[in-house]
């Protein structure tokens, strides 16, 4: 059996204990990995058996991924998880020290997610926050210019990396313009390929050699009128003058933001361009409609990931008791300043 294993797909399943339906689903699929939500998540013990459960259902060391960024968007919570304020109230309080901050938390976070069998995080956010971008995304954010977003998603992919965590970086090409949440309804970015280029692209430029990375569910009228998930010219603008050239998941195909059946936007996904069709909800018979329609890893697409999961390493040694009390230091002296 591949180590990527054989479907463009990533799925989600039901609830906090894999069904044999789900199971004999995932076997048969054979996706290239799977991704948790609150729905799925009670305690270590059992969210630990559930990781270790999706990957016996396709025999293979497969990625399992979560969003857990901290702020309003993470799956794993207290009491057996630590909590975090939202990332961009950390990056404009602290200023010149945030990637510091930001890379201790995702270290910790990293930290968390290994315990209990998660080895991808959803993260960064390589997005730039301006005054109209919804809050649906605003405070996710790492900054408000590139220099900002770019540095402290560095260091936030680099401190995923080095504790064993494959980061996802999210959305390209970018989606701090957008001012509806792509979750409801589809986004429209008026801005031109020149602003384009000198801001929202940039920091995901400047992370272009992530193994991983997300799409946006965002119109740009500068190029065509299609969502750049679906849209060729997008996708080619991410690999061509972007130049990511790692694995690219679609956000989730569940988004509002996209027309058609699931199947058919699985389907113009994958002819866009996009390696993998990102499907969250874990409604069995959506996953098998979306199967039906993502399709087998091309060769280009089975590099990508082989290259992509290749990163994951085990975690550098560390000492979390001294991590935390550098943050703590980190936070209070700003407080204190």
């Amino acid at each position: 059996m591949s180590v990527t294993g054989r479907m463009a797909a990533v799925f989600g399943c039901a609830g906090p204990v894999l069904l044999p339906e789900e199971r004999d689903f995932f076997r048969a699929a054979d996706p290239l990995g799977f991704i948790l939500f609150a729905r799925n998540v009670e305690d270590p013990g059992q969210l630990a058996r559930l990781t270790a459960d999706l990957r016996d259902a396709v025999g293979r060391d497969a990625p399992v991924m979560i969003d857990q960024e901290g702020g309003r968007v993470q799956r794993m919570r207290a009491p057996h998880w630590r909590e975090w304020e939202p990332p961009l109230d950390t990056a404009l309080r602290l200023g010149a020290d945030a990637p510091r901050a930001l890379a201790l938390r995702a270290r910790l976070i990293a930290t968390e997610l290994r315990a209990v069998g998660i080895d991808c995080n959803c993260a960064p956010v390589a997005d730039i926050a301006g005054p109209l971008t919804h809050p649906f995304l605003r405070n996710r954010c790492y900054g408000e210019d590139v220099a900002s977003v770019t540095r402290a998603a560095r260091a936030v992919a680099d401190a995923y990396l080095a504790a064993g965590v494959l980061p996802v970086m999210k959305h390209l090409p970018g989606h701090g313009r957008a001012t509806a949440d792509s979750h409801q309804h589809l986004p429209t970015v008026t801005a031109s390929r020149a602003e384009l280029a000198e801001t929202d692209f940039a920091p995901f430029g400047a992370l272009a050699d992530l193994p991983m990375a997300m799409t946006a569910h965002i119109v740009f009228t500068a190029y065509d009128d299609q969502p750049a998930t679906r849209s060729q010219t997008m996708i080619g603008v991410i690999r061509d003058q972007i130049g990511f050239q790692g694995l690219l998941l679609t956000d989730d195909l569940n988004m509002q933001a996209l027309s058609g059946t699931l199947g058919q936007r699985a389907a113009a996904a994958r002819a866009a361009g996009c390696d993998i069709a990102l499907h969250c909800k874990g409604v069995l018979a959506e996953m098998e409609e979306v199967a039906a329609e993502a399709g087998d890893m091309g060769p280009e697409t089975l590099a990508r990931a082989g290259r992509a999961l290749a990163r994951r390493q085990p975690p550098a040694a560390v000492d979390i008791a001294a991590l935390e009390a550098d943050l703590r230091g980190l936070l209070a002296a700003r407080a204190d300043g």
